[in-house]
């Protein structure tokens, strides 16, 4: 889907879809507290549920309909999206489960004790399945009905182009909406603006609109947006009928697309080309988040970083830690932390050079530091000051920076957030001397992307996958 579009439909579906929503609620919950009951019958092989399990049940409901929210699960439907919609249930159930063993191990309710922990993790395991079962139901429900003609509302596309083209597509494969566009109208010669691999079918011309919306039934005009003229046009052939009428707006049309998006500020529309994620309430949430575990994984591992300071002291004269100047958030220059692993003065006759595979500058010690990523555990103070976060696009040196600028197309762009320790391009794979291009793609994506969710999966996949990689020298 092109980018902007999914806002675009985001709006669609808070208009559309709120009876599907209330329902998809309804239904969840429903699920999760037949998972519940099942799983107490199971191991207890009783029908009434005693006081304790009720309160757990009430707690877990309460979290998911909570988690479910920030999760954003109730989001537009599509029927090739359904492994985030997956991943998405199954992340916010799991830490809506996690605050609900977490409240009762701390109140030490009587529930937690005995044979309790195999019905919460039961009813974890059921309650997902349920949910997923019934959504699928839902969705295959809803396809039924809508290819019977159930609640269908229809469209006339006006003018022709590749935002028409995918709406018209999105609209087909969209069974919240109740929508299908039936055709489109355009003035212009067949073949002046040749577009494959779509369905809409021409039903005239312009002019054509007043009949053909009366012989249809048309509820809405959709204007695919190409200037004015064509605006004010359809506007005018509609001024004696009572249909809505919406303008869709050609996100191609835009070389900076891969940053566009629909926005409102102070209840103004606009079209954002390029704005970092991390404003208003985000930017403080991710700071919290950072400086808190900063805090708690500093305090955790202050036994290794000693033991590690010691081994760089002996390992050759000079201080423990090796300070940097990087380039970060909003191109601001700061002074990044490593455990030192070369020699004082190995790069003052060099300058800043780029590490490369077999290069021997570094200490035995130091490259054991290197390969591991053990190096880089300083950077939690980093972290503690502000200067950086636990996840985001790796920072540079300010020469490098310089080069990479007119190399790569919007390398800038990676400074719109805080630079961090890890990030999606390095669990990735695209970490030290690889592609710069591919890099910086995983970079944009991050932050094109960004959610506090999304920074827990980044921070998971570098405990799971590990700290060790083939290019690191």
């Amino acid at each position: 889907m092109p980018l902007g579009f999914g806002n675009i439909f985001n709006g669609l579906f808070r208009q559309y879809g709120h009876t599907v929503i209330l329902l998809l609620r309804i239904i969840d919950v429903a699920m999760l507290l037949t998972a519940a009951w099942a799983a107490h019958f199971f191991w207890l092989r009783e029908y009434a549920v005693d006081q304790h399990y009720r309160i757990v049940t009430a707690l877990g409901v309460l979290g998911a309909i909570i988690f479910f929210e920030i999760g954003q699960v109730y989001r537009p439907w599509r029927n090739d999206a359904m492994r985030g919609e997956v991943a998405r249930i199954v992340r916010a159930w799991l830490l809506a489960l996690l605050a609900v063993v977490s409240i009762v191990f701390l109140v030490r309710l009587h529930v937690w004790f005995g044979s309790s922990y195999r019905w919460i993790a039961s009813w974890g395991v059921l309650g997902l399945v349920c949910v997923l079962a019934a959504r699928s139901v839902m969705s295959q429900v809803l396809r039924w009905l809508r290819s019977r003609g159930w609640s269908q509302g229809k469209i006339i596309m006006v003018g022709l182009n590749q935002m028409a083209v995918a709406v018209a597509r999105q609209l087909n494969h969209s069974p919240w909406a109740g929508l299908q566009a039936v055709g489109y109208v355009d003035d212009r010669a067949a073949g002046r603006q040749p577009l494959n691999d779509h369905n809409l079918q021409c039903l005239g011309r312009l002019e054509d609109l007043p009949a053909l919306i009366d012989r249809h039934a048309i509820d809405e005009v959709w204007v695919a947006y190409q200037g004015e003229s064509l605006t004010e046009r359809a506007q005018y052939q509609l001024r004696h009928l009572p249909v809505s009428i919406r303008l869709v707006i050609d996100c191609f049309a835009f070389k900076q697309s891969k940053f566009l998006s629909l926005n409102t500020v102070a209840g103004i529309p606009t079209l954002d080309f390029s704005v970092s994620p991390l404003h208003g309430v985000n930017r403080y949430i991710k700071e919290a988040e950072d400086r808190l575990l900063a805090l708690i994984l500093l305090l955790l591992i202050s036994p290794l970083m000693l033991l590690i300071a010691v081994g760089v002291k002996l390992s050759s004269p000079g201080p423990v830690f090796y300070r940097q100047v990087r380039v970060g958030w909003n191109n601001r220059k700061f002074t990044m932390l490593k455990f030192r692993s070369m020699p004082v003065d190995v790069e003052s006759k060099t300058g800043a050079v780029w590490a490369k595979p077999g290069e021997n500058r570094a200490t035995p010690f130091g490259s054991f530091l290197r390969k591991t990523s053990l190096d880089e555990l300083p950077q939690l103070i980093n972290v503690l000051r502000g200067d950086m976060s636990l996840v985001g696009p790796r920072p540079e040196r300010p020469d490098f920076v310089e080069v990479f600028k007119e190399q790569v197309p919007n390398y800038m762009k990676k400074h719109m957030v805080k630079a961090g320790i890890t990030g999606w391009a390095q669990v990735n794979g695209w970490r030290g001397d690889t592609d710069l291009n591919r890099r910086i793609e995983h970079d944009l994506y991050y932050i094109q992307n960004w959610s506090l969710w999304f920074d827990i999966e980044i921070a998971f996949r570098t405990v799971l996958t590990g700290f060790i990689n083939k290019n690191a020298y």
